[in-house]
């Protein structure tokens, strides 16, 4: 083979491997959560979105690969003075997202720091205006008014600012000590008041408890007397009963035993007699009260009668009466 021939075989082949090594050099990959900003000799020429791209050799060129994501940059912590002038120092957090591409990498020489410096001024002024406690207990008033200025300065930028969290808020040691003491004093507050209100709820509790006995302990003696009341007028009643019913069978045999000595023939003493023996067995019995015949008064006269009429019968019998001493 010639050697012209032999020299263009190597010419030629050596343009076509620079060829593939241009090609394969300006081949680019833009992944799923990435844009891809092109330049024109220099200039702004358009953005690529995800998929396989290649550039003009010489002429274009991948200038910057922005990350779409949500981003989170921890600032380190600041000094701040509050109204109060205390100074204190805060950690911020934010959270922030590229909504276009173009402005973040032309409008700002360095976002990130930009971002810093601007949340920086922003929380200076912000806690400029409250003081100790309420930049204490006013968090997410901080968070939302610096999430608001934060993202009105940047959207120029191309850039949204999601969220701001104040991380960390450190006060002074002395402050601090300050702190703890005036909590320790309000626990212990709180627990003098727990117990005194447990030792009130206590005394409420034993006091209404002793009430409750005291009514309970009125009624069932109240109860007991009624009960005892009523048991010893049941049996008083009982009582009264049983005694009427006796004098009342103690009469019914009287009245018989009277009809049978009438019917015998005995005079009407006789039978006077016999009424004032069946009311003194009538007053044997247990009863407190006794009505009295209104003829008793003639007691005396009818039992006198009564015996001489059972004394004649045997008069002749018997011995000369001595004479009877003279009635006193």
């Amino acid at each position: 083979m010639p050697p012209f021939v032999i020299a263009i075989i190597v010419v030629i082949s050596s343009l076509v491997f620079i060829g593939l090594i241009l090609i394969l050099a300006n081949v680019k990959v833009i992944a799923q959560t990435e844009k891809g900003i092109v330049e024109h000799l220099g200039s702004y020429k358009t953005t690529w979105d995800t998929g396989i791209h290649i550039l003009t050799p010489f002429f274009d060129k991948l200038a910057h690969r922005i990350d779409m994501r949500e981003q989170v940059r921890d600032f380190p912590p600041q000094n701040v003075i509050t109204s109060d002038n205390v100074t204190i120092q805060i950690d911020t957090v934010v959270f922030f997202c590229v909504t276009d591409p173009k402005l973040y990498a032309y409008g700002v020489e360095n976002p990130i720091q930009a971002i810093e410096f601007l949340s920086s001024t922003t929380l200076r002024n912000l806690i400029g205006e409250l003081d100790l406690d309420s930049t204490l207990t006013s968090r997410d008033i901080i968070n939302e008014k610096m999430r608001k200025i934060l993202d009105a300065a940047t959207d120029p930028w191309g850039i949204k600012v999601t969220r701001v969290e104040v991380k960390n808020i450190v006060p002074p040691r002395d402050i601090q000590e300050a702190m703890e003491r005036q909590m320790r004093a309000e626990r212990e507050k709180r627990e003098k008041i727990l117990l005194a209100e447990g030792q009130k709820q206590s005394a409420i509790l034993i006091a209404e408890g002793n009430k409750e006995s005291m009514i309970l302990n009125a009624e069932a003696e109240r109860e007991s007397t009624i009960r005892r009341a009523q048991g010893e007028a049941a049996r008083i009643k009982a009582m009264r009963e049983a005694e009427a019913e006796g004098i009342r069978l103690v009469r019914l045999a009287e009245a018989e035993g009277i009809r049978y000595l009438r019917e015998a023939g005995a005079d009407e003493a006789v039978l006077r007699m016999r009424g004032y023996e069946a009311l003194a067995r009538v007053a044997e019995g247990q009863a407190t009260k006794i009505f009295l015949p209104a003829d008793l008064q003639p007691l005396a006269a009818a039992a006198t009668a009564i015996a001489e009429s059972v004394k004649k019968p045997e008069a002749p019998a018997q011995k000369p009466a001595k004479p009877a001493d003279k009635p006193e």
